[in-house]
């Protein structure tokens, strides 16, 4: 190992760059288990972005000429120079990484920008559209962008913030369905699940940042290709978790495939951080079915009389007195006192017109003892949580019945409700809105969880007969969350391969459910499909051309899904046909009471961020961090300062006072950017801010956060 370190500073020596990347080799293969799950880690990943313009120094790529399908060569090459206007522009470019230099000129229109995920970003958004129809409700963020960049850029607005991550990612059949490095990774590829398992570990570490560590949920599913795999990278990446894993039925009838079982499920891992664990819910989503209605409607009301060990007289003779109940009205008149173990029941007198209960066994004459002392009794009945029971006409005994101390428990979390009160003043009690409340099993069989039904066919009805390779059932997605988060009305929720933005739809449903303002962030790209890219090509489009874009996830699946289900209308404008199922029936084309807003993430230059020249870009990031509700500041303020409803912007310091006495005056502010360089007049406002609000230095914070944050 020392000889190794020696010859890689000698190579730093003569060349930083490559004794850099040799050290990080190094330390990967050092860094290796004995045991567990040992892989390659593969060159970084890229990007390819198109409609990004070129500039000088850009990592870019040479396209084929249009109309050619040929395979796109994956060299890199330096932007040197541009020179010319508008199409006429050409540039001269220089192969990168190679021992004998090679320059050719290349006309800048055949060039792509290409962002490799060794490089620093800084990340801008761009909106593209929104939805609003949830008043003050927070806005679900749906974002077209490489999900590894995006996870970045949420690192400045979302770190350790949010409560719960769903990805459906890539299940590597080998079928054309995902890319590394530009490239579909076939079933022949030698290296197919390492690049897998890399693919996943870049971005999983990324998200580990932005998760809460004091309680959040990561849920992940897969199929049986990678399950194994999958269990080992999440136990390997998160040892503190608590982990488990979680068969779901999707297909009852099964998929047939040639010679193997036909497969009717698939897995989702559960990961939760800190003190989270799952919710109670209403249905076990393995028992044949979920209560009716009749199970749903007895409420266990117990025997006052003690059973069991230490239930004589003698044993707790305090529990031993007469009770008085009227036999006309069928209530407990009056609780008497203990009276002591050496007096006689029998010379306690009767009361008029009421009849005497004793704990006494039935058939035995054998005394006994009550469950509650005279003065808890007397609690109860007021409470209406003890009345009288059945009379049992063969032994002339009447019983005594009372709520427990978990039933009472259950009233007063809201699982049980108090519906009424009988004649004889005791509640009627039936199970709340929250139901029966269980723990779920790790085997789930629910109709609702049907891959075709509730996924493929629903997202045609919502989209307009488009089509979408293998959605999830929009129930199922909806039962996980539950699990997750039932008990956090406002949790931010993050999917960074949201695909058909199932998960975003199925937030909606649970926030209709309990009036919760939960919000939704969605990452897709904006890939268009493999079978469809062949014609496209051949008609002479590339990817950044309108045409082309139009048909991509984001643009022609997730955003109009998204929209269409706040909308209850398809993107012809019509309503949409049939009704929502299972826990909360309705119309679909009522839509959801929320907001929604659509971005494309953008790659700025540090120096024009650091000279303000690109605040429009990252204006929404700056709203984001502050909860993504309410009036967005897009401009700079020509009065120097803005408070929008969640944070608040001063760009010009010599109005600090009249910003923070602003900010002091709006209760609902949470953060105040201040852009400065001066550290000293930082702190000076930051003095002045009241105690709740946070103050973030621009763009000090942004920079720093993706200079040194990244773990490049």
């Amino acid at each position: 190992m020392s000889r190794l370190t020696d010859l890689i500073a000698r190579a730093k020596a003569k060349d930083s760059a490559l004794g850099d990347e040799l050290e990080r080799e190094f330390k990967a293969l050092a860094s290796r288990r004995a045991f567990g799950l040992n892989f390659e880690r593969h060159r970084p990943e890229s990007v390819e972005l198109p409609g990004r313009p070129v500039r000088r120094g850009d990592k870019v790529r040479i396209l084929p000429p249009r109309g050619s399908v040929q395979r796109p060569d994956q060299r890199l090459w330096r932007v040197k120079r541009i020179d010319g206007e508008g199409e006429a522009r050409m540039a001269l470019v220089e192969l990168i990484d190679t021992a004998a230099p090679e320059m050719v000129d290349v006309a800048v229109a055949d060039l792509v920008v290409v962002a490799e995920f060794r490089d620093y970003i800084y990340p801008g958004l761009v909106s593209t559209g929104r939805v609003e129809r949830g008043g003050d409700k927070p806005f679900h963020t749906v974002i077209n962008g490489e999900n590894f960049h995006v996870l970045e850029a949420l690192t400045y607005t979302h770190r350790g913030k949010i409560d719960a991550i769903y990805i459906d990612p890539p299940y590597n059949t080998g079928a054309r369905d995902w890319k590394y490095n530009n490239d579909y990774v076939e079933s022949e590829d030698l290296y197919r699940h390492s690049k897998w398992l890399a693919f996943m570990e870049r971005r999983l570490l990324v998200a580990r940042e932005l998760l809460n560590p004091v309680g959040s949920v990561l849920v992940v599913t897969i199929d049986e290709k990678e399950y194994l795999r999958l269990g080992l990278l999440l136990e390997q990446l998160f040892p503190e978790a608590e982990q488990q894993m979680v068969t779901i039925v999707i297909n009852p009838n099964g998929v047939a495939r040639g010679k193997e079982l036909a497969r009717v499920e698939e897995y989702a891992f559960f990961v939760f951080f800190g003190d989270a664990g799952p919710s109670l819910v209403v249905d076990s989503l393995l028992d044949t079915e979920s209560l009716s209605s009749s199970q749903r409607s007895g409420v266990r009301w117990e025997w006052l009389l003690r059973g069991g060990n230490n239930s004589r007289r003698q044993d707790r003779p305090n529990l031993f007195f007469p009770i008085f109940i009227d036999p006309q009205t069928r209530t407990i008149a009056k609780v008497g006192e203990t009276i002591p173990l050496s007096v006689d029941r029998s010379t306690v007198p009767d009361q008029p017109g009421l009849i005497t209960v004793w704990p006494v066994r039935a058939g035995r004459d054998e005394e006994a003892t009550w469950q509650k002392s005279p003065a808890s009794l007397r609690k109860l009945i007021a409470d209406g949580f003890a009345r009288v029971g059945a009379h049992d006409a063969k032994n002339d005994r009447w019983s005594i019945l009372y709520l427990g101390p978990s039933q009472i428990r259950r009233i007063d979390s809201g699982e049980l409700v108090v519906t009424g009160r009988r004649e004889d003043g005791s509640v009627e009690v039936d199970f709340g809105e929250r139901g029966v409340r269980r723990t779920p099993k790790t085997v789930w069989n629910r109709g609702s969880h049907k891959a075709g039904e509730y996924g493929s066919m629903l997202v045609r009805r919502l989209t307009g007969d488009r089509k979408f390779p293998f959605p999830k059932s929009l129930y199922a997605v909806e039962d996980a969350l539950r699990i997750a988060v039932a008990e956090k009305p406002t949790a931010t929720i993050l999917d960074f391969f949201s695909g058909s933005g199932t998960t975003a739809h199925a937030v909606m449903r649970l926030n209709r459910q309990d009036g919760g303002r939960r919000q939704c962030i969605s990452v897709t790209n904006n890939e268009v499909a493999a079978d469809e890219q062949a014609s496209l090509c051949k008609n002479g489009l590339r990817p950044g051309d309108p045409d082309w874009e139009k048909l991509g996830i984001c643009d022609y699946i997730t955003k109009p899904r998204i929209a269409a289900a706040i909308t209850g209308r398809t993107p012809e404008g019509e309503d949409i046909k049939g009704d929502y199922k299972f826990t909360d029936e309705f119309p679909m084309a009522e839509g959801f009471e929320e907001n929604a807003e659509f971005f494309t993430l953008t790659y700025e230059s540090h120096v024009a961020v650091g000279a303000n020249f690109t605040f429009k870009r990252i204006a929404p990031l700056l709203w984001m961090r502050a909860g993504s509700e309410g009036r967005r500041i897009d401009d700079l303020p020509a009065a120097g300062w803005d408070v929008a409803d969640t944070y608040g912007l001063l760009v010009d310091l010599d109005r600090a006072a009249v910003f923070c006495d602003a900010a002091a005056a709006q209760p609902t502010l949470r953060i105040a950017y201040v852009v400065t360089d001066d550290d000293r007049r930082f702190q000076a406002v930051a003095r002045a801010l009241p105690d709740s609000v946070e103050p973030v230095r621009l763009y000090e914070s942004y920079l720093s956060n993706f200079r040194f944050s990244m773990g490049r």
